[in-house]
């Protein structure tokens, strides 16, 4: 079994971008590719993969199935962690989020954690809250591959 630390690691070189793929209704799989990073849950501490993400498509999908499943890639070498969604933003509250000033700090480590940097933390903050960027939270029940 690849550990999850192991599987992050393949996509590190690009920012780890990973294929995210959740379930449609019509019971049909959506994918598209996002930049995911590992961190700490921010209720329970244990590790957790963690993406932002705003619009339609992959918070419908995810609010009414959360299942997911993350892949990473390094060349041929690949791993994928499959588990439940947890979302929590300005429409998706959680009972661990105490408000907007938490919402926007966990941003941001979901951000830096993925590898993600930014010169104007104020803008990427304004940009976010106008977005209504949700962060998803996976705790991998299963993480495989070759990698």
């Amino acid at each position: 079994m690849t550990a999850l630390r192991d599987a992050v690691a393949l996509a590190a070189a690009e920012s780890g971008l990973a294929v995210v793929s959740t379930v449609r209704a019509d019971a049909t799989v959506q994918a598209s590719l996002v930049n995911v990073g590992l961190l700490a849950h921010p209720a329970t501490g244990e590790p957790a993969l963690g993406f932002t993400t705003y619009g339609k498509v992959k918070l419908a999908n995810l609010r009414a199935r959360p299942q997911i499943a993350v892949t990473f890639r390094g060349g041929w070498r690949w791993a994928t962690a499959e588990g439940r969604a947890e979302l929590a933003g300005p429409d998706d509250p959680q009972p661990w989020l105490k408000g907007a000033d938490q919402l926007r700090l966990l941003l941001r480590e979901v951000f830096t954690a993925a590898g993600g940097t930014h010169d104007d933390w104020g803008e990427y903050d304004r940009v976010m809250a106008e977005e209504r960027r949700a962060v998803v939270l996976i705790a991998p029940a299963r993480v495989y591959g070759n990698g």
